[in-house]
């Protein structure tokens, strides 16, 4: 059992639940989302995609909207994936239609993955100069990989 309790609140009956498909162990990092309303994606579009599902999350966690890869490798990619601690509003999915070809989203979909990560709340502090690191300020590419 998790140390981390999210009350979900389901908005219309088709909503469904975020599951995880692998537990345990070596289980899946972010839980899989569903669309709780079918809708075609025209090529170029950017369109919200309801899951029907409004979220509590405990003030220490809030979590990310992640692409799935099945979708990702047909050139479907999620945008504008933070989900803060203090938003009740229902979970609603920001999808960019990347292909030449529209993309049917079934109700009933997985849609994307939920990632859970703990909220830090950094303190920023303005410096002068930085200090000494090997990358430097190499940038985008740095590594070599082509």
């Amino acid at each position: 059992m998790s140390d981390v309790r999210i009350g979900v609140k389901k908005l219309v009956p088709e909503a469904q639940m975020p599951r995880y498909a692998h537990v345990g162990e070596y289980g899946d990092l972010a839980a899989d989302l569903y669309a709780s309303e079918g809708m075609v994606i025209a090529p170029g579009a950017t369109v919200l995609v309801p899951t029907g599902l409004a979220m509590e999350f405990p003030s220490t966690h809030g979590a990310l909207v992640e692409d799935r890869s099945g979708l990702a490798v047909k050139g479907v990619t999620t945008l504008a994936g933070v989900i803060d601690p203090g938003y009740r509003g229902e979970i609603r999915i920001v999808v960019t239609n990347l292909s030449a070809a529209a993309v049917e989203v079934r109700q009933g979909d997985r849609i994307a993955q939920l990632r859970i990560v703990r909220r830090i709340e950094a303190e920023f502090v303005e410096v002068a100069e930085l200090g000494e690191a090997k990358r430097g300020a190499a940038g985008f590419g740095s590594t070599g990989v082509r």
